[in-house]
C-alpha cells in the first residue's frame, strides 16, 4: 500500500509544445508498483492549457480545483470544474484550459501506466 499527500509531490513544469503554463505531479506511478494506472494531477495557472493532442489511450479526469474548458476538434468547449469528471476516448484530440484569471485549475488524470 502507499499513502500520500499532494503536498508531498514533487511538482514539475511541462515543456511539451503546444503546453503553456502546466505543472505535473505524478502521486501513483508504475514506480510505485501499480499494475494498470497511474494518477498524474495537473495544475493549469490562469490562462494556461495543455498541448491540443491526441493519443491511443483513454484519460480519466477529475476535477479538484478550479473551472475551465475541455476543447474537443472541431473546436468546441465543454465547460469543466470542481467536483467534475471527464472521459477523453482514445484518438480524441482535446485541451484543456484555464479559463480562470486568477485561480489555478487542478484536474487529475488516470492513464494507463505505460503512458505516465
Amino acid at each position: 500500500m502507499k499513502t500520500i499527500q499532494l503536498d508531498q509531490v514533487t511538482t514539475t513544469k511541462m515543456t511539451l509544445e503546444g503546453a503553456k503554463d502546466v505543472y505535473k505531479q505524478l502521486p501513483i506511478s508504475k514506480a510505485d508498483g501499480s499494475p494498470l494506472f497511474s494518477f498524474r494531477v495537473f495544475t493549469i495557472e490562469p490562462g494556461g492549457h495543455t498541448p491540443y493532442h491526441t493519443h491511443e489511450f483513454e484519460h480519466l479526469n477529475y476535477i479538484i480545483e478550479g473551472q475551465g474548458v475541455l476543447v474537443n476538434e472541431a473546436g468546441q468547449e465543454s465547460p469543466v470544474k470542481k467536483g467534475g469528471f471527464a472521459l477523453v476516448l482514445p484518438g480524441e484530440k482535446h485541451q484543456y484550459r484555464n479559463t480562470s484569471t486568477d485561480h489555478p485549475f487542478i484536474m487529475i488524470c488516470a492513464v494507463p501506466k505505460e503512458y505516465e
